[in-house]
Parts: structure tokens; sequence; C-alpha cells
């Protein structure tokens, strides 16, 4: 019997790479459909994967990179605009919508579009904002459109932990306001497991699913349990928001800036999971925590 095919839009991503990978482990012919397409997962050259050259932008290239698909995943993630072109809107709005449509029009079965916590039309942020609207029209289009919302990611070699083993290196490690934001930290690797288990779920469809690890810490106390893991002692100093926002704007100059306004709204709110919602348990996953001794090991 031939196996399903999945597209995976943005399979060479962070994410996206994990979820390919979940994917082929779990028995399904995967497509990537990327502007510049891999057809071997990196560190495993016996997976053979079929590239597809593919830009979430263009109407006729969404469509030739679905053509034949079971499913479809949106992990297409833009974190830095890049005017004209590549902006919050035109990637998790416009795009979004279009791939959509083009899976409604070509009959898909099933497609997971890949948001993430605090998704807010409203926000004040271009990138939340977006997020939340991109979300918002996939829906309305798509009704049957799986959503997930991980919060943030780590593991892999990637993501913040990473970024806060880095910051561990400085004599004195500044913290976002007085470090209170409560974030619930979840491994890149338990978000691409739930994408690919919720294919295989009858309920999934239509169905919105919120993935945080199992701890929710203040984001002093993720620094703290960082440090630990690397046996270091750094004195912590609060610093003002309105201090990280001035420095957002002189370093928003560069091409590709460490930090930006967008992630700084998203550090002045807690970044949790919602109560009543569906989670890693509704999957029957059980998610690695970031507390775990040498999680960035790999």
């Amino acid at each position: 019997m031939d196996r399903s095919l999945v597209v995976v839009f943005g399979g060479t991503g962070y994410l996206g790479t994990h979820i390919v990978r979940q994917l082929q482990e779990a028995g399904y012919r995967v497509r990537i459909a990327a502007r510049s397409p891999e057809t071997r997962l990196p560190g495993d050259p016996e997976f053979q994967l079929e590239g597809c050259e593919a830009n979430i932008l263009d109407d006729a290239s969404v469509a030739r990179a679905i053509e034949g698909a079971d499913a479809v995943i949106n992990a297409v993630s833009l974190y830095v605009e890049h005017p004209p072109e590549l902006t919050f809107e035109a990637v998790h709005v416009d795009g979004a919508v279009r791939l959509a449509r083009c899976c409604k029009e070509a009959g898909i079965s099933k497609l997971v579009h890949i948001s993430g916590l605090n998704a807010d039309p409203q926000s004040r942020s271009a990138y939340i904002s977006a997020r939340g609207r991109g979300e918002n029209q996939v829906r309305e289009i798509f009704p049957e459109a799986i959503v997930l919302r991980p919060s943030a990611l780590f593991g892999g070699g990637q993501g913040l932990v990473v970024t806060l083993k880095a910051l561990s290196r400085l004599p004195v490690i500044p913290l976002f306001g007085k470090g209170q934001t409560r974030l619930q930290p979840v491994h890149v690797n338990d978000v691409a497991r739930a994408a690919a288990q919720v294919l295989e779920e009858p309920d999934a469809p239509g169905n919105i699913y919120e993935l945080g690890g199992p701890h929710v810490l203040s984001y002093r106390e993720l620094v703290e349990v960082v440090m630990g893991q690397m046996h270091r002692h750094r004195p912590l100093l609060s610093v003002p928001f309105p201090l990280w926002h001035a420095g957002a704007r002189v370093l928003s100059i560069l091409p590709n800036p460490p930090l930006t306004r967008d992630q700084l709204v998203l550090m002045e709110s807690d970044n949790r999971v919602g109560p009543g919602a569906r989670t890693f348990k509704t999957l029957h996953i059980t998610p690695v925590s970031v507390t775990e001794p040498m999680i960035e090991a790999d």
C-alpha cells in the first residue's frame, strides 16, 4: 500500500526539520516545499526526501507543491522582516491564507497550521498580530484546519536555551524587567511529534492545541536553571522594558538584529498554556522538561 504523502512548507527551518524527521519515522512520504528544499535530513543521509521548490507567496507555486498530497503542514515562520517581500503580513497572513485556500481547492483532507501561544490579532506587535489574524483567516477558509500553538521552543541545538547559554557567558546577565514573565518552554521534538500525531487523530480536525512543556517558570527561574546546567554563577540585573525597547530601536538598523521590538512585546506577557486547552495530554504525549540536566547536549 502506498504511504500517505505529507507536504511540509518550511520543512528546512528549525521546527520544520524536526517535523519532517517525525513524519519519516512515522512512515509517511514527505515532500519539503521551500525556496531551497533539502532532500536529506541533517545527520540522516539514509532518509531520502522529495523536494519541491516553492514560495508560499505565489499561488501557482503553492498549487504545484501540494499536488497529490494527502496532508499539508504549514511550518513557515518569519521572525525578522525583510521588506518589501518578506513581511509578517505577507508570510503569516497572506501566505497562510493562500496555502489554506489552495488546499481547500485541491481537496486536501488535512491541514496543520503552526501558530504560537499568545497569537493575538489585536496585539501592538506586528508579528503577534499577524500570527493571530493569519490563524483566524486560515480557520475561516479551511474550518477543518488543525492549529498548533507551541510555546517558546528549545532543543535540537537551537532555540531558547541556547540563547540563554550564550547569555550566561556574560559577567552580568540582564533580565527583561524583573524577570517575572512566566514561560512554559517546549522541546522542539515534542511539538514535531504532535504535528505528526494529529494527522492520525480522528478528533483533531478543526481543533486548536496549545503546546507547552511540563513546567511553568519565570524568566529569572529559567535563567537560573540554565546557569545551573552550565555550572555557572552570574549576578542578575533587572533592566526596565523601556530601556530594552530603546536598545531594540537601535539594533533594528541591522539586517538580522539579535533583539526586536516584537520579541520584547512577547516577553512582556506570560507565555503559557491556557486553562481548558487541548494539550500534549490530549495527544498522550509526555513532554520533555527544560529543567532536565544537559537537555541541550544534542
